[in-house]
């Protein structure tokens, strides 16, 4: 069987699995997205509110994307580089994963190709992160950094672009085994298939280097200049700093399910549906909704914060 044929019954496979999740989330209340703290350029006037299939929220520093149980991309606010114009070729291609980074975005089609829009030649923001390399195939996730993209290769490996004076796109040699990807400021993180985290890229406040005896992690997420774990346990491991401050995890927390950063805050969902948030409170980007809750996703990147509600 050839590798186009596996991919397209893995689409098709896909895409019948979604009607199922469709038919089951729309049996329950309608997803709606909340976003909190720097909330410029409409990025919380989601103009979707009435879709009840949302499955993925991502942040990016002034736009936010959606995406639906049928494997359609949506995205609103700042388009002043493109980074909510959806690429045309896009349409009707079964999305599985978006990313969002600060002026551009990323997304994952179900046969594992990408496609990536965002910036305008010659302006800020122009640093190729959505210049998907030529050949590149059989992804299985992707990850956006600031202005750096990251892609998970089906066979453990890891292509990274974009910005890259500090090294971010500099994917340590021999690295593999990788099952998850972070991007961060100007720096990387990988996840290994044996619970353990490697990082490169901007070391300045030692983001990227993981605390002696970290294992048993199952999510990462990188901030500006800091990085998350979370551990097996529902426990989450925080390293680098907030820039000159370091905020500590808050004690005692656990039952944690998911993580996201901002560049200079946290989030974590719990597995109550609640969430909670540290870090650089300057634009209330920590300030959680009150009675927030129902929680099915979150992201963050600069200073706001995104969930998904049902």
């Amino acid at each position: 069987m050839t590798s186009h044929t596996r991919d397209s019954r893995r689409c098709r496979l896909g895409a019948a699995l979604a009607v199922l999740l469709v038919a089951v989330v729309s049996a329950r209340a309608d997803n709606r997205v909340v976003a909190w703290g720097d909330l410029n350029f409409g990025i919380t006037n989601h103009p979707y509110q009435s879709e009840e299939r949302l499955a993925a929220v991502g942040a990016g520093d002034f736009h936010t994307l959606t995406l639906d149980w049928e494997g359609k991309v949506h995205a609103w606010g700042d388009n002043t580089f493109g980074q909510t114009a959806l690429p045309a070729a896009l349409r009707g291609k079964p999305v599985i994963s978006i990313a969002a980074g600060n002026v551009h975005s990323v997304a994952l089609v179900c046969n594992g190709t990408l496609f990536a829009w965002g910036h305008s030649t010659g302006q800020f923001g122009d640093y190729n992160q959505d210049a998907v390399p030529s050949g590149l195939n059989h992804v299985k996730a992707i990850a956006a950094g600031a202005v750096h993209s990251l892609a998970l290769k089906r066979d453990g490996t890891v292509v990274a672009w974009g910005f890259n004076q500090y090294g971010e796109c500099n994917v340590p040699a021999g690295l593999s085994n990788v099952v998850a990807v972070a991007g961060g400021m100007y720096h990387s993180l990988a996840l290994k298939k044996n619970g353990t985290v490697v990082g490169w890229g901007n070391n300045f406040y030692g983001q990227t280097n993981a605390p002696a005896g970290l294992s048993n992690v199952v999510a990462i997420a990188a901030g500006g200049f800091h990085s998350l774990a979370l551990k097996k346990d529902g426990t989450v491991v925080s390293w680098g700093s907030y820039g000159l401050i370091h905020y500590a995890v808050p004690a005692g927390l656990s039952n944690v399910v998911a993580i996201a950063t901002g560049d200079y805050h946290s989030l974590a969902l719990k597995r109550d549906g609640t969430v909670v948030a540290w870090g650089l409170n300057s634009s209330g980007q920590c300030a959680v909704p009150t009675g927030l809750k129902r929680v099915l996703a979150i992201s963050a990147r600069g200073r706001h914060s995104v969930a998904l509600t049902r």
